[in-house]
């Protein structure tokens, strides 16, 4: 049976001359949270513009549970959330009223439900929208994607104007959310959020798909950081001959430097030197991704 939520096809959306997103070809299959990372201007907000059914492709498709999301919107509503990276809400009304109105769209929530999710983000319905601050206004945007327990979650920079301990909490959800077998496709220039929470990173560059990997592989896959300290002065040469070893310094009888890919090769060639201490720094997932964009030109 297949299990793919999201599947798109040469999918391809111009404005004018302008080539927004160019061939697409992406799979992302249910129970898991896709990281849809890229500069500004790189795709992403037309992607979810796309997959929401808000905008038609110029060329190729979408395909969302199996429905073409630009012909068959109706079909969809009630499976996804959906949380605009500009999010706004009316503002004359209060949160309770405007999550009354979605909720009715969505063909019912429980009272019950909305408050639960209100209630986690410390949010106060009784307020009017346009009286909320940004952040708060953010928060009645997320509960208005997670409130009727969609089977796929759309999000285009969620957390934008949340505090920490909000951002903490929004992970926790997303974590639930997988967890409970749903999808997540989340596009966010918080890159530690994305770290926190991501089974997968697509990554896309002017418009076009450049990778499709694990969080953990991509890690791999970036330079990185060692300390090497030596008994004696530091063999240059022998580390230079390295394969991966890049920008190496040397401090007394320190050797700094970075290694893309394994580090069992670099270990092994300098052994016999009388290494006294590795210290190894981590790569999270910002320079993994940076690096990735600066090697890949």
């Amino acid at each position: 049976m297949d299990n793919i939520v999201v599947r798109t096809r040469r999918l391809t959306k111009r404005f004018g001359r302008r080539t927004a997103l160019d061939d697409l070809d992406l799979d992302v299959p249910a129970g898991v949270v896709l990281g849809y990372l890229g500069p500004n201007g790189a795709g992403k907000t037309t992607t979810i513009r796309l997959l929401a059914g808000l905008i038609r492709p110029t060329s190729g498709s979408a395909m969302v549970f199996g429905f073409d999301a630009a012909d068959q919107y109706d079909a969809l509503q009630r499976r996804i959330g959906y949380l605009p990276g500009d999010f706004v809400a009316y503002p004359g009304l209060t949160g309770a009223q405007y999550l009354t109105y979605f909720a009715h769209l969505y063909g019912g929530v429980p009272t019950e439900r909305i408050d639960l999710l209100a209630k986690r983000f410390d949010l106060d319905l009784g307020v009017r929208i346009g009286a909320l601050s940004r952040g708060n206004r953010q928060k009645v945007g997320i509960v208005q994607a997670f409130m009727h327990d969609p089977d796929l979650l759309i999000l285009d920079e969620p957390t934008t104007g949340l505090d920490p301990i909000m951002q903490r909490e929004f992970r926790e959800l997303l974590r639930e959310t997988r967890d409970a077998g749903r999808t997540v496709f989340l596009s966010s220039h918080v890159l530690s959020e994305v770290e926190a929470v991501a089974d997968t990173v697509a990554i896309l560059r002017a418009g076009r798909l450049v990778t499709v990997q694990s969080v953990q592989d991509l890690k791999d896959r970036a330079r990185r950081r060692l300390d090497l300290t030596f008994a004696d002065v530091p063999p240059l040469e022998r580390i230079r001959c390295v394969p991966g070893v890049r920008e190496l310094t040397v401090d007394g009888r320190v050797a700094h430097l970075s290694i893309t890919g394994s580090t069992a090769t670099l270990i092994k060639a300098v052994a016999p030197y009388d290494v006294t201490n590795v210290v190894s720094h981590e790569t999270d997932l910002e320079a993994a991704f940076l690096d990735y964009y600066s090697s890949e030109g």
